[in-house]
């Protein structure tokens, strides 16, 4: 029986995606995205709970977080969990988890040509198509 790797988030970028290009040509996006719960504690008080979730967009998904993710934006992800292992600067092997995803809606307000947020009633979805995997070589992180 095949096994299911499916991740859905909504949530706000921390910081505006990194992007860069590697040596293929492939342009790839890098961002932590928080989600928050909320529950009552025993005493009846309101408790958020905040997660951070490392993502990772390829290809076109990667030049549509260029162009339209800052600090703050509100965004929905599709995507799988990935674990990766490597040696970071002080030669220590790490393992890291992302998320690879594969399809994203910008949900908020839209900024316009004046830079000014406007609200949105439109959803912007985008979806990349399946790819064969990037070598992990190229990955300096």
């Amino acid at each position: 029986m095949a096994g299911v790797n499916k991740v859905i988030l909504i949530g706000n970028l921390g910081r505006d995606p990194e992007v860069r290009t590697i040596e293929s040509g492939v342009k790839v996006a890098n961002f932590s995205m928080a989600t928050t719960e909320s529950y009552k504690n025993k005493e009846g008080n309101r408790v958020d709970q905040t997660e951070w979730h490392r993502i990772v967009l390829w290809r076109g998904l990667a030049d549509i977080a260029e162009r339209f993710l800052r600090k703050g934006s509100q965004v929905y992800i599709e995507g799988k969990i990935v674990s990766r292992k490597y040696i970071d600067k002080d030669n220590i092997e790490r393992t890291i988890t992302e998320i690879i995803g594969d399809n994203m809606t910008l949900l908020g307000s839209r900024r316009d040509d004046t830079g000014i947020d406007t609200p949105s009633d439109e959803k912007d979805q985008y979806s990349e198509p399946p790819a064969i995997a990037e070598p992990q070589d190229d990955l300096p992180f």
